[in-house]
């Protein structure tokens, strides 16, 4: 049995083709949700394979196994540490110890530490004798001292390494760290495929296209909000439910899903207002677009919200606040509308 996940189609055949080409240094990028982490993964799994195919890694050698468990030798893997934590790679003894010891929180950004560490790997010999990877996702959460920390290495690696920068805003990377990869722009699927892909994963048929449209037809969001985010039938009734100031619309969700939710339904409402077709909600589940105005207004105050975010808030009063501004929001289309 192989222990290499399947990729999605759109994602095999984006492996497919950067495998056959050469590059010590690649920049996925793309919108969230379109699979930049696996598709980075992939790479660094059929770079090191002791058996690779034209189409990645065999999945079966002790390469392969290694990647599996988190435990290869010649990988290193950067994130901030919240996204190493979720995806089930371990830290370094230090900051694993810091954490534990309460000493401080997880980072959300990858650490200076982390990269300079990455920097002595990148110039020690091979283990495996395949040459050494870095992966690095998401790139764009690289400060100015951690990307400059990486420069010298990206653009004169020591050895046989190989690095791959899976981003999801790869405009907020530093242009000296773009001019020195080979830029890989992920395709969107089509709908059909993307549908097809979702009921491969579970879901029922009559869920996915809710699913990719709340997702704003980024496949593995929406599999994400299949798995931990509101029921489709839910989604189409949260607008009118917060025209209504009903806070149950937004319970059990933590802030930040909330607050991602609301920004969804300012951005179509705001759509609907400069006459485009809403991206995140059908049409007739969105409630009168409000004047531009208060919608601006809306929208600044959901950033400043989604910025503090992850504090220790009370979540109940948090989400209180939420749907009271959303239906102030909703219904200043109501009070704008002339008395006749």
């Amino acid at each position: 049995m192989s222990v290499v996940a399947p990729l999605a189609p759109w994602l095999a055949r984006a492996r497919d083709e950067l495998l056959r080409q050469r590059g010590h240094a690649w920049l996925l990028h793309g919108p969230s949700g379109l699979g930049q982490y696996e598709l980075g993964l992939a790479l660094a799994a059929a770079w090191l394979c002791e058996q690779p195919t034209p189409h990645g890694a065999c999945g079966h050698c002790p390469s392969c196994h290694a990647i599996a468990v988190r435990t290869h030798a010649d990988l290193a893997v950067l994130m901030p540490e919240v996204d190493m934590l979720e995806l089930g790679w371990p830290l370094g003894e230090k900051a694993q110890a810091d954490i534990d010891d309460k000493k401080r929180k997880p980072s959300r950004e990858i650490r200076v530490e982390a990269m300079r560490d990455a920097v002595g790997f990148a110039q020690r010999t091979s283990a495996r004798g395949r040459g050494k990877v870095v992966l690095v996702y998401p790139a764009e959460r690289m400060n100015a001292v951690t990307a400059n920390a990486l420069l010298k290495t990206l653009e004169e690696p020591a050895g046989d390494v190989r690095f791959v920068l899976a981003s999801e805003a790869a405009w907020q990377l530093l242009p000296t760290i773009r001019s020195r990869c080979l830029g890989y722009a992920l395709a969107w699927p089509a709908p059909d495929e993307a549908r097809t892909w979702l009921e491969a994963q579970g879901i029922a048929a009559g869920e996915a296209e809710a699913l990719l449209r709340a997702a704003g037809g980024r496949p593995d969001a929406a599999l994400r909000l299949a798995r931990n985010g509101p029921a489709p039938q839910a989604w189409r009734l949260l607008p009118k439910a917060l025209l209504r100031g009903e806070a149950a619309a937004l319970a059990g969700q933590a802030p930040s899903a909330a607050i991602e939710a609301l920004q969804k339904l300012c951005h179509d409402l705001m759509a609907v207002r400069a006459g485009a077709a809403p991206r995140f909600f059908d049409l007739q589940d969105l409630p009168p677009a409000p004047p531009a105005a208060p919608l601006a207004r809306w929208w600044q105050s959901l950033a400043r919200a989604a910025r503090t975010a992850e504090h220790p808030f009370n979540a109940g009063l948090m989400t209180e606040f939420l749907v009271s501004e959303a239906q102030a929001a909703l219904n200043s289309a109501r009070a704008a509308r002339p008395r006749p």
